[in-house]
């Protein structure tokens, strides 16, 4: 027996990868050499005398670039003439392979077809049509949802229309329908001889449940079974797996519950808590050195999640050099936050000699990319989006910009084809194919034909020509608006009349969570761009204007030319798994991270601070945090407070932030920073607030046009700067520049603290450089810039 490679494992890890008596739970901490345990214990049981063969074993993953590795790395071990005979892969794709030999049990033929998520919709969407339902209410994708997770918790559909609980909530978000809609939908998938992903777990365990000779030779072949990630599995999957290890006992799961961060999913974080009640007979190991990360960071990260009540206690240690504080960065607002991280990437390379993929700036949601993306560009620093797509690539923002397009010109065709039809107004494709032949047959514009319909020969019926005169005068209506509003002004105005807002509030799913979050930092995006160029001169900010600037940078997202080294940018949901030498957390403000959708629940509470956990874990070298004071959300610039989970961490491991140029101890730093952050903790936790399209049921059964108005702030050409005495200007002959100077030391509301370089120019075209911390050298004019004067001790560093 060639076991060479177990003197490569520490004691603990040896332990784990040895033991054969019985169930065995591998508890192992971030970067705790969990892949190798698995693989190691794996060879280890093929090549044991009297051990087991290859296709004895049955190795399951959740992804299958994990299988391969896995598998890749035991060949190395055992030669893959025997690993090839592993049964290892993920939950699907073995249990597909299964039912494939087994479909007759089941009334299906071993050549069914397995449905994508995308074939799922377009047939929910089939029945929804069929049974006289509103695609707008009963949205194929929130129906979706709603069966995927009654099949992951084994309901069927008689189950599910049984189930009061089901049905009342059901009700309530005003889709009775849906019992009926999962019946038919099972039904057609049997006809059609199809299964969905989902279908894979629940007809495994079907299978099992209703043949047990199927289940007694299953049970023979598979002698041992390993799972890995143990705290992702959901209630079927961990009941298929119980069904085959409950009489042999034979059973290995892998995972770490500090890392169970997708119950959204379907993931249940008791199938790990609770495996030894399950499996009474369990002997657990428990991986506590961390192979990754410097001591600091692990124990910063041991801090954090020991506030956690519901978890399997560990004390996971690093060996490596002891490493620099966690630097916490405090900034004015969120587009200063963009800047101080670019700042300090540019520094660590500068000093440090990495390489820009050497970096990785992980956020709570998708939407808060924007702001770093525009940073990075800025200074011309490579990045990418982790699997995602750059904030101006994502769908949702491509149909308001192709809105945005069409206002300003109503001849561009690929806009108009694009939102013709979105939201749905009726318009199908078939009328789309009318107007494209008639432009194309008279040689004008879509738009021209749209115009004068009847003129072009347009065959269509008086309902569609209802639609398109509809459609023409809400485009002409934003037209003529134009002239009289800004971009944000004209934005939010289309981004709101035109039906998008409401569409994406309607479905609460996280996917279009994340959709409404983006379209939200859209708007956001405007207002800065409207804010910024109005202080630097330009009073009038078109829509026009805001085009040519995305212009620009969509042109870079479309530049594939070069591959090289680049930035990371991703959820923590997406980083875990991953590490980088160096690593940014950014914004950590309540009701951000943790999401404000956490409202009192404390189970919601401990994923929120299990996501925080694996993201400060993913860092080697230095790991930093950082929070905004203000950050303009849902139509408006908002005040945050400082995450209550850094006030979880150990102040010792942390770097805090400190007033510029005001000298202060460590301690009474340390003191004051604790004492802003419960401040805030205990501001934020009796203060309630309702983001956008996360309404109550009261607001929803209001007008939309009133639900929507809220987010629509203030006109930016009546905002008025503040002056020396932090009262707001009133008119223009309220100079803002009274006792302004070179020297002087000024605080914005978006760029931080800054310093007068110059001024010049009188009355209302009186004009400031000011040299920002971290924001650079910006002319502002001073009648509209945002900003007061601060203490002239003041010193920027």
């Amino acid at each position: 027996m060639n076991t060479n490679y177990i003197e490569e494992l520490n004691e603990s890890q040896y332990n784990a990868v040895t033991y054969d008596d019985g169930p065995s739970l591998v508890i192992a901490g971030a970067g705790s050499g969990k892949t190798r345990v698995l693989t190691y214990k794996i060879a280890y049981l093929l090549e044991k005398e009297n051990g087991y063969n290859p296709w004895n074993i049955l190795a399951l993953t959740f992804t299958n670039k994990a299988a391969r590795e896995m598998k890749e790395r035991i060949g190395r071990q055992v030669g893959m003439k025997l690993a090839r005979y592993l049964w290892m892969g993920t939950f699907h794709s073995v249990f597909s392979r299964i039912l494939r030999a087994e479909a007759h049990h089941i009334g299906f033929t071993s050549q069914f077809t397995i449905y994508d998520s995308a074939d799922s919709k377009s047939l929910l969407r089939s029945i929804i049509k069929e049974m006289g339902l509103d695609e707008k209410t009963y949205k194929p994708g929130s129906i979706q949802a709603r069966i995927s997770n009654a099949k992951n918790h084994l309901v069927s559909p008689a189950g599910y229309a049984a189930n009061k609980e089901a049905y009342e909530g059901d009700a309530a978000a005003k889709m009775p329908a849906i019992r009926d809609i999962y019946s038919r939908y099972w039904d057609r998938c049997r006809q059609a001889g199809a299964m969905d992903f989902d279908d894979l777990l629940f007809y495994t365990y079907i299978l099992f449940r209703d043949f047990p000779e199927v289940l007694a030779r299953y049970r023979d072949q598979f002698r041992y079974v390993l799972v890995d990630e143990y705290q992702d599995t959901n209630f079927a999957q961990h009941s298929i797996v119980l069904q085959l290890t409950k009489e042999n006992q034979h059973v290995c799961v892998v995972g770490d519950d500090a890392q169970s961060i997708y119950s959204f999913r379907g993931a249940d974080i008791d199938n790990i808590l609770y495996f030894t009640k399950v499996y009474p007979n369990t002997k657990v190991f428990k991986l506590e050195q961390n192979y990754r990360s410097t001591q600091t960071i692990v124990c910063a990260a041991n801090s954090l999640i020991k506030k956690n009540e519901r978890q399997i206690r560990k004390e996971v240690f690093s060996e490596k050099e002891k490493g620099e504080l966690i630097g916490v960065f405090q900034a004015y607002s969120d587009v200063e936050e963009g800047d101080i991280v670019a700042n300090k990437i540019a520094e660590l390379r500068r000093v440090n000699d990495y390489s820009y993929a050497d970096f990785a700036i992980l956020y709570r949601t998708n939407a808060q990319s924007r702001i770093f993306e525009e940073a990075l560009r800025k200074r011309s620093i490579p990045y990418k989006i982790y699997g995602g797509l750059s904030f101006y690539q994502r769908k949702e923002i491509k149909d308001v910009i192709a809105y945005f397009r069409l206002v300003v010109n109503p001849n561009d065709e690929e806009a108009f084809k694009r939102i013709i039809n979105y939201p749905a107004r009726g318009i199908g494709d078939t009328t789309v194919g009318k107007i494209i032949t008639a432009a194309t047959d008279n040689s004008v514009s879509l738009w021209n034909v749209l115009c004068e319909p009847l003129s072009y020969g347009l065959a269509i019926n008086k309902g569609t020509h209802t639609k398109l005169q509809g459609f023409h005068e809400l485009i002409e209506g934003f037209i003529a608006d134009q002239s009289d509003k800004n971009a944000y002004e004209i934005g939010t105005d289309i981004i709101r009349q035109s039906g998008i807002i409401n569409d994406v509030c309607q479905d609460t799913s996280p996917e279009n969570l994340s959709r409404k979050e983006n379209i939200e930092e859209l708007v956001n995006g405007i207002n800065d761009f409207c804010a910024l160029r109005q202080e630097e001169g330009n009073p009038n900010i078109s829509l026009t204007d805001f085009l040519s600037e995305i212009a620009l940078l969509t042109d870079q997202d479309s530049d594939k030319a070069d591959d090289g080294e680049k930035i990371t940018l991703m959820t923590v949901h997406s980083a875990k798994g991953l590490e980088f030498k160096n690593v940014f957390v950014v914004g950590l403000e309540e009701n951000l991270f943790p999401s404000g959708m956490v409202g009192d629940s404390p189970r919601a509470l401990e994923e929120e601070r299990r996501l925080f956990y694996v993201a400060i874990t993913r860092a080697e070298e230095h790991c930093f945090l950082s929070f905004a004071k203000t950050r303009f959300r849902y139509g408006k610039m908002e005040f945050g407070s400082p995450s209550r989970f850094l006030r979880d961490i150990d102040m010792h491991y942390l770097q805090l932030p400190h007033e510029v140029g005001v000298s202060r101890s460590v301690d009474e730093g340390a003191g004051r920073f604790r004492r802003e952050i419960e401040g805030g903790f205990t501001r934020s936790a009796s203060s309630k607030r309702t983001p956008l399209g996360n309404f109550s049921s009261e607001q929803e059964r209001r007008p939309k046009e009133q639900i929507i108005a809220p987010t629509v702030p203030r006109n930016l050409k009546k905002v008025s700067s503040v002056s020396n005495n932090n009262t707001s200007a009133t008119s223009s002959s309220q100079s803002p520049i009274q006792g302004i100077s070179a020297g002087q030391m000024i605080e914005h509301e978006r760029f931080g603290l800054g310093e007068v370089v110059k001024v010049e120019g009188t009355g209302d075209n009186a004009k400031a450089t000011i040299h920002f911390k971290n924001a650079g050298d910006k002319q502002l004019l001073l009648r509209f810039a945002r900003f007061k004067i601060v203490d002239s001790n003041t010193q920027i560093l």
